[in-house]
């Protein structure tokens, strides 16, 4: 449990090392505590997005042509 400890209390140090002289205040080992903790709820929140399956919107202007060129007759290319 000591190693953990240690690890806990070198994350904290660094933290207020990094952050201190941005926010321009001291910060409390309490303040690092919890930018830490907020640090790790926004990583995990866009590392759930990034394997997120979205669907395809509606409106997709990327998707491939569809119907509309298959009715076109043949010769016409495409008018963009």
């Amino acid at each position: 449990m000591k190693r953990l400890d240690a690890a806990n209390d070198n994350l904290i140090d660094r933290t207020i090392a990094l952050w201190q002289p941005r926010l321009g205040r001291d910060l409390s080992r309490e303040d690092a505590r919890q930018i830490t903790e907020n640090m790790v709820g926004f990583f995990s929140i866009l590392h759930e997005w990034s394997r997120a399956k979205l669907p395809a919107p509606i409106n997709d202007n990327c998707a491939p042509c569809g119907a509309d060129e298959m009715d076109r007759p043949k010769g016409e290319g495409s008018r963009s």
